[in-house]
């Protein structure tokens, strides 16, 4: 028995785990992180595991979408060989004396993909079973697809080193001697390996048995009587041939990126994050090679280095609002300008203008005091896209259309204003004359369709090289890059219905036709809110008593139309405004705005997840006007998550825990933002009285079935959409609509008997 286990122990398969383990952590490290995201460990709320177990490809889950994860995790699984085979293989002299060194190379390094593998396919069979509800023969041509991907980038690769390759028996039948060039070291920072100190180490890394071709263990022999010339011409053949296949791998992806227009060359999401692993096991493992012990060293030059040259524009990329004019004189944004842009005199003017679009709705509304209402939908990613349009829909269907007419403004964050946008463009449509029915489901399929697989593969073939593809937008030239291609997709995804200036829709909001809409991107230079509005906004920038009393308050809020009208405001792309407030750090680009000193936005989230903010202040600025010519203001706040949260117990923590708690605050932002909105909405109570304000709140509560909430991502799972669609029958929601229709819907009519049935 002990014979038997120390054959084990000392086969090439172990001796490569265990080398793997002592020198290789850092690249085992992508190993676990794929894990953690499979299992959903990591990254869980924001749906990384869907990425893998629910791939799309052109909109569809199927073998395709899953034959290409497969030639993701291939590209993975070679490109993790090759670095290993770089820094491992001289390490074990025997190979060199072998056909075919490589092939059996990856053969034995089997034990760490294959459990990778079985973990994979055991979670997305079970995946698929559970969630999807999928039958035996569709999760068997998946997972066929999967395999088949895998197998047919393997193969490509067998087929390059067959012919590239050459062993230790071409060199003694032709007598030939090794190329002088590899015999010496191809850096200063890389020594020569000391092959004899190798053959001679009986016990360091000593291997009984390999692995060949059939599986098969056969006896390791001694290749002391070699030259160590010839074996090291071997090994350093086989590197150079690898590091030319991942050189030809990353121009590969510099090609696709070019291609990022065409739908077919949009693969899964999965496989983009595969193909980003492979890069990054090559860079690590192609530095670590050359430059052995200094790699370190190397990696943090390199880091700095970086940094230093992205200094320089011809090298600093940044991602632009397409629309604006970059050319021209940039605006200056400095607290002096702020103070100017919120003067008295163009407050008043917006203020003025506002009130005559109030007065419009307000006789169109046919009412002589009717509802003013405000819908807040909450950031969230397509989750909260898809449960703001089915609130808005269900609850508007209810009221025979009253919520939209009774709606004066539409207000929030992130994937909400995603959903509301669309909704407001299909009511606007309809209102012109289109033959559109806005309460169809059909929309919501349109909303929830996958974003994440475009924004993905943009980001390993185009976004980690410089962009350099362009392309022209309302006018002016930009570069592509994830920013540019989630609004093409977003644009597909929603008819083209979306691909217009915010410019276009200053007269229909003027004429009441449709809602006033706020998107609030954050200004990461100064914490302060950017309103993008086609109106006149300067009221917005900060509370009404600044306007009396100007050094009272701060400017808190910056009226972008007014700040930009020299760089072409009004032409600022809706998808792009929409971007700017749906910003999620690293998965989509900040914005750099054509300003002096230059400011940046990100996801509106981050200072007003809920629209809470900009709501209560349009309330405080036009009190006066509601309290005469209104029977108050309905608050209709849209949520894609429960308000309450679960108190976390803070004892039980070992000294490392504790030093990190302080920080664990940072990650309660939105729960302090709840905190002072309440306030904020206790404040509305006292304004304008209890009688005439009022807050309905809708929360999506995942049902019992689905165990788990709907993740936060650009891409929904079935059943995750399924479980959104059908939280409106929770009784807490069916409680606010039906106060909804006591509130403003017509009385004695259909809407007093609306059948849930139909709203399914």
């Amino acid at each position: 028995m002990n014979q038997k286990l120390r054959d084990i122990y000392y086969s090439f398969p172990v001796q490569l785990l265990v080398l793997h383990l002592r020198s290789h952590l850092l690249l085992l490290s992508i190993w676990l992180v794929f894990v953690l995201l499979i299992t959903g460990t990591l990254a869980r709320r924001l749906g990384f595991q869907y990425l893998f177990l629910d791939a799309e490809y052109l909109g569809q889950v199927n073998f395709y979408s899953f034959f290409f994860v497969g030639v993701g995790f291939g590209s993975f699984f070679m490109s993790w060989n090759l670095a290993t085979y770089l820094l491992s293989a001289h390490y074990f002299p025997f190979l060199a004396s072998l056909s075919r060194p490589f092939t059996k190379f990856v053969i034995n390094n089997f034990l760490l993909p294959l459990a990778f593998l079985l973990l994979y396919l055991g979670i997305s069979i079970y995946f698929q079973h559970y969630y999807e509800g999928l039958v035996f023969r569709e999760i068997f041509l998946n997972t066929f697809g999967f395999l088949c991907g895998t197998a047919f980038l393997v193969v490509l690769y067998a087929l390059y080193f067959q012919f590239t390759n050459r062993d230790i028996s071409y060199y003694i039948r032709r007598q030939a001697k090794p190329p002088h060039l590899m015999t010496r070291a191809y850096t200063p920072g890389r020594r020569t390996v000391d092959l004899e100190y190798i053959k001679q180490d009986t016990r360091r890394w000593r291997v009984h048995h390999y692995l060949n071709e059939a599986f098969r263990p056969r006896l390791v022999r001694s290749v002391a009587h070699y030259d160590s010339g010839i074996l090291r011409s071997i090994f350093k053949q086989n590197h150079l041939n690898a590091l030319v296949l991942q050189l030809i791998s990353m121009i590969l992806l510099l090609v696709l990126g070019y291609l990022i227009d065409y739908p077919p060359f949009r693969i899964p999401a999965g496989s983009s994050l595969f193909i980003l692993a492979s890069v990054l096991t090559a860079v690590i493992g192609a530095i670590t090679y050359w430059f052995s012990e200094w790699s370190v060293a190397v990696f943090l030059l390199m880091l700095l280095g970086l940094n230093f040259i992205t200094r320089f524009e011809a090298f600093n990329y940044t991602n632009k609002a397409y629309g604006l004019n970059y050319d021209t004189t940039r605006a200056e944004y400095s607290r002096e300008r702020l103070r100017q842009l919120g003067a008295s005199d163009r407050i008043e003017d917006d203020k003025s203008h506002t009130r005559d679009i109030l007065e419009k709705w307000r006789e169109r509304t046919g009412e002589q005091k009717p509802k003013l209402v405000i819908l807040c939908s909450s950031g969230g990613g397509l989750k909260s896209a898809t449960w703001s349009m089915q609130v808005a829909q269900t609850a508007d269907r209810m009221l025979e259309g009253e919520l939209m007419d009774h709606t004066v403004l539409i207000t929030g964050a992130s994937g909400g204003m995603l959903g509301m946008a669309y909704l407001r463009e299909l009511y606007l449509r309809q209102a012109l004359g289109d033959s559109i029915d806005v309460h169809d489901k059909r929309y919501i399929d349109d909303i929830t369709k996958d974003l994440v697989n475009s924004i993905a593969f943009t980001i390993v073939s185009n976004d980690l090289f410089i962009p350099w593809s362009s392309f022209e937008k309302h006018g002016y030239t930009y570069y592509k890059d994830r920013g540019y291609i989630l609004e093409q997709q977003l644009n597909e995804n929603t008819n083209g219905w979306l691909n217009k200036t915010i410019g276009t829709y200053q007269q229909p909001e003027a004429e009441a036709l449709i809602p006033m809409l706020y998107l609030t991107p954050s200004i990461v230079n100064d914490a302060r809110r950017l309103i993008i509005s086609p109106q006149g906004v300067s009221f917005m920038m900060m509370a009404p008593v600044g306007q009396r009393y100007p050094q009272a308050v701060e400017v808190d809020a910056v009226d972008f139309r007014a700040a930009f009208r020299q760089q072409d405001a009004d032409n600022l792309g809706f998808l792009s405004a929409l971007r700017m407030n749906a910003t999620y750090p690293y998965v989509l680009p900040n914005v750099h705005l054509p300003s002096r000193p230059e400011i940046e936005v990100m996801d509106a989230g981050f200072l007003d997840n809920y629209g809470i903010v900009s709501a209560t202040r349009f309330t405080q600025v036009f009190r006066e006007w509601i309290l005469e010519h209104t029977s108050g203001v309905v608050l209709v706040q849209i949520s894609s998550s429960d308000k309450e949260e679960e108190i976390q117990p803070s004892g039980g923590k070992g000294i490392v825990e504790s030093i990190l708690n302080p920080l664990g605050i940072a990650g309660k932002v939105l729960v302090k933002q709840e905190f002072e909105h309440d306030n904020s909405l206790g404040f509305m109570y006292d304004l304008l009285g209890e009688e005439n304000f009022e807050v309905i709140r809708f929360f999506y509560y995942p049902t019992q079935e689905n165990k788990l909430e709907a993740s936060i991502s650009f891409h929904m799972t079935a059943r995750e959409k399924a479980d959104v669609l059908n939280a409106i029958h929770h009784p807490e929601n069916m409680v606010g609509l039906r106060r909804l229709q006591a509130l403003i819907g017509k009385q004695n009519t259909e809407a007093a008997h609306f059948d849930w049935k139909k709203a399914e």
